[in-house]
């Protein structure tokens, strides 16, 4: 055998003698694989927090006050977006004391309110995101948009964790398939043994804050032109981990 050929031999049997030490290595080998998955969709559902403040000397105008608006609030948006949710959030009356409010103290006369302040909120949520710009506007007649923010309906999140869920057990297999070419296996040779699904994952939801302040200012039935919503998208998240074993 002439020499080129004797080295190409002897290369090759080694390879063969590598290969068999790193299969009956690995044998019976325990490995831990962490898997991640992740799917976006464009947020389908808005909350609204829609509020009503009134200032009076007389505590039972104010809250009179308060009570017709946020009935008139609550017909429109009924009249707007028949199928929205509606909840009650809320309902507050704070005494308005004079500035610099007087020191109590012991043989010192207890501070007197100049007026109250009462309010409430009603929270509405709704898929129709089409008609959501005009159903605020029309509310704003008489309330204030106090919060909103935009997310996913619950059978929305449901189909979304089906497919979080695939997505996360497909890369697990992907990731096992590396591992096993990395150390001369087959990914046949795995045998999955457990799979921890850590998490379901993180909801982020955004959020726009209206209004910042308690104090309102003075509403009238003036028209509010139609404000302009972005409702933008959610990525939920999904870790699990893996232990294999190859035999």
């Amino acid at each position: 055998m002439s020499l080129p050929k004797l080295f190409i031999a002897a290369a090759l049997v080694i390879a063969a003698q590598a290969n068999a030490q790193t299969a009956s290595s690995t044998s019976g080998a325990l490995v831990i694989v962490p898997a991640f998955g992740e799917v976006t969709h464009a947020n389908d559902q808005a909350t609204a927090t829609f509020a009503v403040e009134e200032h009076d000397k007389d505590k039972a105008a104010a809250a009179s006050r308060v009570n017709q608006k946020m009935k008139q609030g609550t017909e429109i948006i009924r009249r707007e977006d028949p199928q929205a949710s509606l909840k009650t959030q809320g309902y507050y009356t704070y005494p308005i004391y004079p500035e610099p409010r007087p020191v109590q103290g012991a043989g010192m006369p207890k501070a007197v309110p100049v007026g109250w302040r009462v309010g409430q909120y009603l929270e509405v949520k709704t898929t129709n995101l089409a008609a959501l710009p005009k159903t605020t506007a029309a509310a704003q007649k008489v309330m204030s948009l106090n919060n909103l923010r935009f997310g996913l309906a619950p059978a929305t999140l449901k189909q979304l964790d089906d497919r979080r869920i695939a997505a996360t057990y497909l890369n697990l297999n992907e990731r096992i398939a590396s591992i096993a070419a990395a150390m001369g296996r087959r990914p046949a040779d795995a045998v999955i043994d457990t799979i921890d699904f850590e998490g379901s994952g993180r909801y982020a939801q955004q959020e726009v804050s209206v209004m910042g302040s308690r104090a309102m200012a003075k509403m009238d039935a003036a028209e509010v032109a139609e404000p302009t919503f972005e409702p933008g998208e959610t990525t939920l998240q999904m870790r699990l981990v893996g232990k294999l074993k190859f035999r």
